[in-house]
């Protein structure tokens, strides 16, 4: 205990430690303040080591806690948002950002933030315009709808919708769409917010028709179609389509709102995917309001996109909820970006980066795995087993569940220590690298990692894995 007690008091005072010359040479690049609390954090760290049982001195070298100071500026000042290397193989990874917006969204976003811009003005009339109007006519124009709405994200849009269709009043569900959207949010949570009643219908793997039909009665306000985006039920199976809702809906005089999750533009099964269902099939089939996000399948940014009936529109764009949840101007400018793509059918798979991931060529994906083999390889100089084989991607964001997108995976099995040790420090990069940790390996799929990243990953692999300590 004496010794215990011989260290700490051996601990220098924050004013002494200020006037060591590399330390106060840290106040030209850093506020004092930010030094000052650097160099507690530092001395607190100490005292921590040593009432611990630490064999730590108590007054390091001057050389030695100035780097401790320097290592813990460059943490306090470092982004909490930084950039990611996404090396996991899913496309859109909800915990990564999700879809990465084309370079046309960039420019506009940029063009958006580093100026003004006309985002409630009407350049031709002079007067006061709406922060739709760049994006509405393109959403009609793409989808068939009559009118469109955007706003944060899909659990609002499918909120404003029940909530402006509903209060009150019954909305009849089937009981295998009552699903969780992520995070916890679960649709009979987002009705009951919404003040809406639910009326659930038939079993877990069937609803029929005639579930709904019997569940209509004077209290009902909807009929609601949600498409179970995240999972899949296989077997013996029953849904009710949005078209036979939509046949009911019209014979009750009752809307039909169809909630698509994903939400995409372009026929899927057509690239060898999982078919999922379209925004432009499900308005065809005769839903009234179609509900989707801006940031899984159609690849631009977080949004939720409500398209339908001008009439039920107009009444969502007057509930005083929708300015609770309306979008940025930096949203418009990139959604209105991604949403031109979509007018370049030729060009629209290599412009938006999810898509292009999404049917990226096997054998292309070959060709990067072996390239990117190639430079582990230098990087990891003889410390890292490194291999190229097949393997599989995901879609990711709650999106085609059962879609395994064949591609190639490079591995990285560390000599000199655990790969969940490289994987950490990968992770605590400057820019950070996610992967997987599989059978002892770290996978990196090129299928999710940029072009101009293998360099830089290269790089961030060579500084992790012959670090010590």
């Amino acid at each position: 205990m004496s010794d215990k007690k011989a260290l700490l008091r051996d601990i220098p005072k924050v004013d002494e430690v200020m006037k060591i010359t590399s330390i106060d040479g840290l106040t030209a690049l850093y506020p004092r303040e930010l030094v000052v609390e650097a160099v507690r954090g530092a001395l607190e760290g100490i005292r921590q080591s040593i009432l611990n049982g630490g064999k730590e001195p108590g007054r390091l070298k001057p050389e030695e806690l100035s780097a401790r100071v320097a290592a813990a500026l460059k943490r306090l000042t470092r982004p909490n948002l930084r950039r990611v290397i996404n090396a996991t193989g899913v496309v859109l990874h909800t915990n990564l950002g999700r879809a990465v917006l084309s370079p046309s969204a960039i420019e506009a976003v940029q063009m958006a933030a580093s100026g003004y811009s006309n985002l409630e003005l009407n350049l031709e009339s002079g007067k006061r315009g709406s922060r739709y109007d760049p994006v509405e006519g393109l959403i009609c124009r793409l989808t068939g709808a009559q009118a469109a709405l955007v706003v944060n994200n899909n659990a609002a849009a499918v909120l404003l919708a029940l909530s402006t269709l509903a209060r009150g009043r019954e909305v009849i569900v089937s009981r295998g769409q009552l699903v969780e959207i992520g995070g916890s949010f679960r649709i009979p949570e987002v009705m009951e917010q919404s003040g809406a009643v639910l009326r659930e219908v038939g079993a877990t793997n069937k609803t029929h028709p005639d579930d709904y039909k019997k569940a209509i009665n004077e209290s009902t306000a909807l009929l609601l179609h949600v498409h179970t985006s995240n999972y899949k039920i296989v077997g013996f199976t029953r849904e009710t389509s949005v078209g036979e809702l939509a046949e009911m809906g019209r014979e009750a005089g009752l809307p039909v709102m169809s909630d698509l999750g994903s939400g995409s533009l372009v026929n899927m099964d057509v690239l060898g995917l999982p078919p999922e269902p379209t925004v432009q099939q499900t308005i065809e089939a005769g839903a009234d309001v179609v509900t989707f996000s801006g940031d899984k399948l159609l690849g631009g940014p977080q949004a939720g996109i409500i398209a339908g009936k001008k009439e039920i529109l107009d009444r969502m764009k007057k509930s005083p909820m929708t300015r609770a949840v309306r979008i940025d101007k930096m949203t418009v400018a990139a959604l209105e970006a991604t949403l031109r793509e979509y007018l370049d059918t030729g060009r629209m798979l290599q412009n938006i980066p999810s898509l292009r991931m999404i049917t990226a060529d096997e054998g292309l994906l070959k060709e990067r795995a072996l390239a990117l083999k190639a430079l582990l390889e230098d990087a990891a100089g003889g410390r890292a087993a490194i291999e190229a084989g097949k393997g599989s991607s995901a879609v990711g964001g709650g999106a085609m569940p059962t879609a395994g997108l064949p591609g190639w995976l490079v591995s990285v099995k560390p000599l000199d220590m655990t790969v969940e040790d490289l994987s950490v420090r990968l992770r605590e990069g400057d820019p950070a690298v996610v992967g997987r940790v599989q059978d002892d390996r770290l996978l990196l799929d090129p299928r999710t990692i940029l072009k101009d990243e293998d360099i830089i990953l290269a790089g961030a692999l060579a500084s992790a894995i012959s670090r010590r300590g």
